[in-house]
């Protein structure tokens, strides 16, 4: 990869990132509690079950269920 390459790269990464993060300014505390069950679960998942796909899925759905549950 060329150094070009490498800076466009970088820089969509970080516009991408920035446009994710406003997209959440506007959730309740709920839908972020869910987000982050999610992502929580998805990597307890996946480290539990050594990175299987139905695992790390499996993970996100009862981690996002968990953190909509809790106030």
């Amino acid at each position: 990869m060329t150094n070009t390459t490498k800076r466009i790269t970088a820089a969509m990464l970080a516009a991408t990132l920035v446009l994710s993060l406003s997209a959440c300014s506007n959730w309740s505390k709920r839908d972020r509690n869910t987000a982050i069950g999610a992502g929580a679960g998805a990597i307890g998942g996946s480290i539990l079950t050594n990175g299987s796909g139905l695992g790390t899925v499996g993970g996100a759905a009862v981690g996002g269920i968990i953190g909509h549950q809790v106030d």
